[in-house]
């Protein structure tokens, strides 16, 4: 299929789906935790974001929800298109965070990060009550849906408030690696756990990598005591070096820092670099190859103030770690 068929078939799936596609510039696309898919064969990329809600359950709560939109040079975009809107009967129905979209032996797979305002959990000391969070996998045979859930509750565990999953392959076994909120441990986690072959559900007991303090250039969040852990994404380098990048606060502000491997395994010991990646108020990162073969670090800019946009950095594998060229 060329390129201009590809987008011809598009516009037409947007029509029928009733969508008012429009033409935009990156610039003009509010998105935080931007993450992007790379379609080879139709040449193109996807840049795959939280929707807005439009769309309430019975008790007049905001069913989240995920779009897409596409592109052939990572500056103009057509869409949105909504690919994913979260099951009315779902545990968790609330605002979608941080959506992933992975291809994984022939079909689509959206990792989403569920948000309730439902307490599980008083806190002992005052602060916020704990609430339903955690991520849930969604399953469809195109990256423009429909998705649907393999169950109605998320792959992390219910007692605790988990975000942010990412899928990672090794040795042909699929694992999750996610956060253990903050909000809940004061020192945010890494954690990994292994997921069935399909992708249905976990497969085992989760198993901590790190704690967001572990990194020299991690800070506390203003006026807190809190480490944040956030956006895991793990890429192997061309020394075959597994590194994790991830976000979390510096002196700087948002900032995304780098973790390795020591046995080159997901499952560790992790040490940390002693320099971040991206220091300057942006983060929740994820790599990728663009059409043309360069590696490219996308994050959203600034962290706040409804101001945040996705940007797409180039940057250079070193072998040992990575580096914004």
């Amino acid at each position: 299929m060329t390129i201009r068929t590809a987008f011809a078939a598009l516009a037409l799936l947007l029509a029928s789906a009733g969508a008012e596609a429009q033409s935009l510039h990156l610039n003009e696309i509010y998105c935080r935790d931007p993450y992007i898919v790379v379609d080879q064969k139709n040449e193109c990329y996807y840049l795959v974001r939280s929707s807005s809600s439009d769309v309430f359950d019975i008790e007049g709560n905001a069913i989240g929800g995920v779009e897409i939109y596409t592109s052939r040079d990572l500056e103009m975009w057509e869409g949105p298109h909504k690919v994913l809107s979260v099951p009315a009967d779902n545990w968790i129905t609330g605002t979608v965070w941080a959506p992933e979209m992975h291809y994984y032996k022939g079909r689509y797979y959206i990792f989403a990060t569920l948000n309730t305002t439902l307490t599980w959990k008083d806190a002992n000391d005052g602060r916020s009550p704990y609430r339903f969070r955690g991520t849930q996998i969604f399953k469809s045979k195109s990256p423009f849906g429909p998705f649907e859930a393999f169950d109605k509750v998320p792959c992390t565990p219910m007692d605790q408030m988990c975000l942010d999953g990412t899928l990672w392959v090794e040795d042909g076994q699929p694992y999750m690696v996610y956060c253990h909120e903050w909000v809940e441990v004061y020192d945010g986690e890494m954690v990994v756990v292994k997921l069935k072959k399909d992708l249905s559900g976990p497969d085992g007991n989760p198993l901590r990598l790190f704690c967001a303090s572990a990194a020299p250039w991690a800070s506390k969040t203003e006026g807190k005591v809190d480490f944040i852990t956030d956006a895991p994404f793990l890429y192997k380098t061309r020394t075959g070096k597994l590194l994790m990048i991830w976000s979390s606060f510096s002196d700087s502000g948002y900032t995304v820092g780098i973790a390795e491997s020591v046995t080159g395994k997901v499952t560790g010991p992790w040490k940390q670099q002693e320099k971040p990646l991206y220091s300057k108020d942006g983060g929740h990162a994820m790599i990728f190859r663009s059409l043309d073969g360069r590696l490219m670090l996308s994050l959203h800019s600034p962290n706040g103030g409804g101001l945040e946009r996705a940007h797409f950095i180039e940057i250079e594998d070193m072998g040992d770690t990575l580096r914004v060229k």
